[in-house]
């Protein structure tokens, strides 16, 4: 599911916390996805969909908290 004029690039590494996957916003506007090397390819799936979720609804520019955005 990629998304059409978004600059992303993915990463697969080690997290040292229990998530599959996350993003960051990255100074010249394009994004980083990091998917955990420790998760299997549904979970890395899940989590890559959900985190294009949230470039797709600009959520790191609708001023809206991380508790918010993930509904916590």
């Amino acid at each position: 599911m990629p998304i059409e004029n978004a600059d992303y690039f993915i990463y697969v590494m080690p997290f040292h916390i229990p998530t599959p996957a996350c993003i960051r916003l990255n100074s010249d506007g394009t994004y980083s996805l990091y998917l955990n090397s420790e998760y299997d390819f549904e979970h890395w799936l899940d989590g890559y969909e959900h985190e294009l979720w949230h470039i797709i609804h600009d959520d790191f520019y609708n001023g809206k908290s991380i508790e918010e955005v993930e509904n916590l």
